[in-house]
C-alpha cells in the first residue's frame, strides 16, 4: 500500500505532461507516476545494485551473449539498469533515452544516476525517432518505457517493433519489460514473435507481475540446456543476480514444441 511509504519528493503537471512523485519506506526509495504503481526502486545502502526482480531477469541477456559492446536503453525511470551497468560492467557503452526531462533531473537528484561519461549517455529525447536514425547500432536493446497510463501506446504497433528489431546488430537481442495484466498482453506477444519470427523467451517475474521478453536477431548461438545452466551459475557468482531461477523459470514457461526457438536437452 501506498499509505506505508513516505513521500519526499512531488511535481506536479507543469511544462512537462507528467507528474512525479518519490517516496521512501524502510530504507528503499522509489520513484512514482502519479500513480500507486512504483516505476523504479533504489536501496539507500546500495544505489547501484538492482532493487526490484524484474530489472534483475531484464539482465538475462547476458546467457545469451555474454559480450556486449553497445547497449541502447528506452525509458530511464529510476536509471536502476543504467547505474547497475555502468558500475558492473564498466567496458559496455550505454545510451539511455528518455522522453521527460523531469525524469532526468529527479535520477540525478534523487537516485545517484551519475553523469554522462565515456560509457553512460543519458539523451533527452523520443526513443523510436532515435532508433529510426541509428539502425544497426546496437548489441542489446531494452525497452522499460512506462507513462501513467501504462506502456505508451505507440509502442503496441507492429511497426514499433519493426524499429526495435531493425537498431539491432547480429546476434543482438531486445528486452522489453511488460505486465501479464496488461490488456494488451496477447497483442504484445503476437506482434514480437510476428518481427522476431517466433525467436523470443518470455520470463515471468511474479505473480502476474512484470514479464521479461527476450527478441533474438538471430537464432541464439548457444542452445544447449547443460551449457547454459552452467553459464547461469557462472553469471549469478559474478553478478549476485538470480540468473539460474530465472533460467529455470525459462524453461518452464518456453518449451512450445511449435515454436521456432527450441533448445537441446
Amino acid at each position: 500500500m501506498r499509505d506505508l511509504f513516505k513521500k519526499i519528493f512531488f511535481e506536479e503537471v507543469t511544462d512537462d505532461d507528467i507528474s512525479i512523485d518519490v517516496s521512501e519506506s524502510e530504507g528503499i526509495r522509489s520513484l512514482h507516476f502519479a500513480s500507486h504503481a512504483i516505476q523504479s526502486s533504489m536501496r539507500l545502502k546500495k544505489p547501484f545494485h538492482l532493487e526490484l526482480t524484474y530489472t534483475r531477469a531484464m539482465m538475462m541477456f547476458l546467457l545469451f551473449h555474454p559480450r556486449p559492446k553497445k547497449i541502447l536503453l528506452i525509458g530511464l525511470g529510476g536509471a536502476s539498469i543504467p547505474k547497475f551497468i555502468h558500475r558492473f560492467l564498466p567496458d559496455m557503452k550505454s545510451t539511455v533515452v528518455e522522453i521527460h526531462r523531469k525524469v532526468i533531473s529527479v535520477a540525478h537528484q534523487m537516485f545517484h544516476l551519475p553523469p554522462n561519461d565515456k560509457s553512460l549517455k543519458v539523451i533527452h529525447g523520443d526513443g523510436i525517432p532515435y532508433m529510426k536514425e541509428h539502425p544497426q547500432s546496437t548489441d542489446i536493446l531494452m525497452i522499460d518505457a512506462f507513462d501513467p497510463e501504462g506502456i505508451p501506446r505507440n509502442f503496441r504497433s507492429l511497426s514499433f517493433f519493426d524499429v526495435c528489431k531493425s537498431t539491432l546488430r547480429a546476434h543482438g537481442i531486445f528486452v522489453m519489460n511488460i505486465w501479464a495484466s496488461d490488456p494488451h498482453y496477447d497483442l504484445y506477444i503476437d506482434r514480437m514473435r510476428r518481427v522476431f519470427d517466433d525467436l523470443i523467451l518470455v520470463i515471468p517475474t511474479g505473480k502476474p507481475g512484470n514479464q521479461i521478453v527476450l527478441g533474438f536477431h538471430d537464432l541464439p548461438r548457444e542452445l544447449d540446456v547443460k551449457t547454459l545452466r552452467v553459464k547461469a551459475k557462472s553469471l549469478e557468482k559474478t553478478y549476485g543476480l538470480e540468473f539460474l531461477a530465472f533460467f529455470n523459470q525459462l524453461m518452464l514457461h518456453n518449451h512450445q514444441p511449435s515454436h521456432t526457438l527450441q533448445f537441446d536437452r
